[in-house]
């Protein structure tokens, strides 16, 4: 690919209305996911020209971080095993996903809540380890094939780095097809696609007349997208309409009850001079002097002027919002009201809807894992032919119950089956290692029991026989 190929595709991909549809959503979810709400965006000349009404609080409820860090924490607080079929193998991939792979699938489900869509990098570094990543969704634009199967041909990556000679911002691209990648940098003056120059930051690469590349081997490309869910679509869409709605009750509830301090005196035939001295006076004496306009018609008084606030409506609004947000957003409301000493059966209707919101993203997800997995067989040098991935959901559940049920299906079902579902066993593997090591001491100790007591039924006999 040639520069001038480069920025042709760039200014086409640019100014795409799907692309630039999609970065406005992306941000939007990102940042009702950091609680930056619309409310907080309001303009105050709303509340300017109502001369009552000076408080201007505005409140937002974090309601769809809360149900992204809900889904994640349900979906990956135990994250997928896999097994290949051969127990050194998964050791080896266990090894190379490390430590931080629980963390890189709960950054890849917020970001796929939050996109539709998240991205895993894979790549072999100069040393010869392998090594992933997520992407910033926002940087990437996918290539798909136009058949049914919609297979990832292309892609095109862009993001912004500090120049270290001159402290400048440069603008990254890297465009990656099944065999090579090529990488371009330009300085962000908004010509980028016109005037586009192109460097490499790999240390040895290839060099060929029409720019510089980077050949691979990985056999695709080495980018693994994660669906949200089968329409590919953000979990904030769903729900931003009711939380604005109850941004802006909960927000004008509170404005209402700091408005109502503030009371307005009405005066008629004030028999003092001035607005300070009837503050005075009505502080110091509780009284304060009114006049009659001399026709016994106008006489004085005194009225206040306050702000009504219609407290049982707003209630009644704010609690069918909230029900509303959890069933539309398909969450859990943490209600403890709604726990209490449910039992399983309860508890697992409870969670259903995030159940079901689960259930769509773990198997877009799978499809993703697996082909993560499949990489590193590679990297291996093992086939793979079969992938079985394990998900454990971390909900709040009745162990107790649990428990007894396990110790009932004892004799019934397997001795895995029922580690898998006891709610003390976190691996089922080093369960069982444990178990066999436990088996082998009490077979130790029970030797050694025998041993002693045939020793003593020995002496006993022999005793006996000297006797005679």
């Amino acid at each position: 690919m040639t520069p001038k190929e480069m920025a042709t595709l760039i200014e086409r991909k640019a100014k795409d209305y799907n692309y630039k549809r999609f970065l406005a959503s992306s941000k939007e979810a990102e940042r009702y996911y950091r609680n930056e709400n619309d409310i907080l965006q309001r303009s105050r000349k709303l509340r300017e020209i109502e001369p009552l009404r000076n408080a201007d609080n505005r409140i937002p409820r974090n309601f769809h971080g809360f149900l992204v860090n809900q889904k994640a924490a349900y979906l990956f607080t135990a994250p997928p095993l896999f097994d290949v079929g051969e127990k050194q193998t998964n050791l080896k991939i266990a090894e190379i996903l490390g430590d931080r792979y629980a963390k890189v699938c709960k950054d890849l489900c917020v970001n796929a809540s939050n996109s539709s869509i998240a991205w895993l990098h894979y790549w072999v570094t100069e040393e010869g380890t392998f090594e992933y990543a997520v992407v910033d969704s926002k940087q990437i634009l996918p290539i798909f094939s136009s058949d049914l199967n919609q297979r990832l041909v292309a892609l095109l990556r862009t993001y912004q780095i500090l120049d270290e000679s001159d402290g400048k911002e440069v603008v990254i691209w890297e465009y990656w097809t099944e065999k090579e990648s090529f990488i371009f940098r330009t300085k962000t003056n908004g010509t980028f696609h016109l005037d586009l120059q192109y460097d490499s930051f790999y240390s040895d690469p290839s060099h060929r007349e029409d720019g510089y590349y980077l050949s691979h081997e990985y056999g695709e490309v080495p980018f693994i997208p994660f669906y949200n869910n089968n329409i590919e679509k953000n979990d904030l869409n769903d729900i931003k309409p009711l939380i604005d709605a109850y941004d802006k009750v909960f927000s004008g509830f509170l404005n209402d009850l700091e408005d109502t301090q503030e009371i307005i005196f009405v005066l008629t035939n004030y028999g003092g001079t001035d607005l300070e001295e009837f503050l005075q006076d009505l502080k110091k004496y509780k009284t304060i002097r009114l006049e009659d306009d001399g026709s016994g018609e106008g006489k004085g008084g005194l009225e206040t002027l306050t702000i009504s606030i219609p407290v049982e409506a707003r209630e009644k609004f704010l609690e069918m919002t909230r029900k509303a947000i959890f069933e539309q957003g398909m969450g859990v409301d943490p209600d403890p009201q709604k726990f209490g000493t449910a039992s399983g059966v309860a508890l697992k209707y409870l969670y259903s809807l995030l159940e079901l919101k689960a259930g769509f993203m773990e198997t877009e997800f799978k499809l993703g894992f697996a082909r993560l997995i499949r990489a590193i067989c590679r990297y291996l040098g093992v086939t793979c032919e079969r992938i079985i991935q394990t998900w454990t959901r971390t909900a709040v559940t009745n162990d107790t119950e649990l428990a007894e049920i396990c110790q009932k299906s004892v004799g019934i079902v397997s001795t895995e089956s029922i580690l898998k579902a006891h709610p003390f066993v976190e691996d089922v593997e080093k369960e069982k290692e444990q178990l066999e090591v436990e088996e082998q001491e009490a077979q130790k100790k029970a030797d050694i029991y025998t041993g002693m007591f045939q020793k003593t039924k020995q002496g006993v006999e022999k005793d006996s026989g000297d006797a005679e």
